[in-house]
């Protein structure tokens, strides 16, 4: 017991820069303390004491601000960081180095009792503030859940998903975020240098549209000086557009810098 709460304290120490001694991570921080407390509920939990596993977990809640059910199975090195409002289901199971924010969900989206109705996460997933992750499937080992994305569908091992709901960026899109996660030991809140996908697909649009009327402009404007050299009749059209007036950058900012 002992020694698998050191390795928790080392594991705050490793993750959380604002963690200042031993005493202070023993003392104040609430993600340790419903680790603890879930340990002796899931034992409870695991030998047919079902009430004092739901009291030891329900005192647990109302003195950490976590919920997190006694079925679910949590392996070692788990972070679990300011942790207010995280709640983890009764057959979820959480891997090893794991890291989880404030606000997290790990729900289920069936009422069949018996079911696996919870997600399972694999070794050192990060699921960023606010992130909702509903279902029985598995997040592979590695990946990443973005702040407040709604997951609802399996994430391969080494990807980030993002945004509601959630899209998969996949692993070969992420080699410099990666880099940078390798040099800090690991991705804060899940967040990355790339954008949502779907903002990074209307920007490609937006250039697209914007790129085009430049060059009809260039086009208008090649008739026109080509209809004054020839002397001939008037061919451009009295609203054809000789100057661009496509606004990309106020379309870039709608959909995200």
């Amino acid at each position: 017991m002992f020694s698998r709460l050191r390795s928790d304290i080392q594991c705050i120490f490793d993750r959380d820069p604002a963690a200042r001694s031993k005493w202070e991570v023993i003392t104040c921080y609430p993600g340790l303390h419903a680790l603890v407390l879930h340990r002796v509920a899931h034992w409870f939990w695991l030998r047919h004491l079902r009430w004092l596993g739901r009291f030891t977990s329900h005192a647990s809640r109302w003195l950490t601000g976590i919920e997190i059910h006694p079925g679910a199975r949590i392996a070692d090195k788990v972070f679990i960081d300011h942790g207010m409002g995280v709640v983890i289901g009764e057959t979820a199971e959480v891997g090893e180095g794991c890291t989880i924010y404030q606000g997290v969900t790990l729900g289920g989206t069936s009422l069949t009792k018996g079911s696996k109705r919870h997600p399972t996460l694999g070794r050192n997933v990060v699921v960023g503030a606010g992130a909702k992750v509903l279902g029985g499937f598995t997040v592979g080992d590695n990946a990443s859940i973005g702040s407040n994305a709604v997951v609802t569908k399996p994430v391969p091992a080494g990807a980030t998903a993002v945004g509601i709901p959630a899209r998969v960026i996949q692993a070969e899109d992420l080699k410099r975020r990666e880099e940078v996660a390798n040099r800090m030991g690991f991705s804060a809140y899940g967040v990355t240098e790339q954008d949502d996908p779907l903002s990074q697909a209307m920007k490609g649009l937006i250039d697209n549209a914007s790129s085009q009327e430049h060059q009809i402009a260039l086009l208008w404007q090649a008739i026109e000086k080509l209809s004054d050299n020839a002397r001939g009749p008037e061919c451009v059209p009295e609203d054809a557009a000789l100057k661009e007036g496509f606004e990309k950058d106020k379309l870039t900012q709608l959909v995200g810098k």
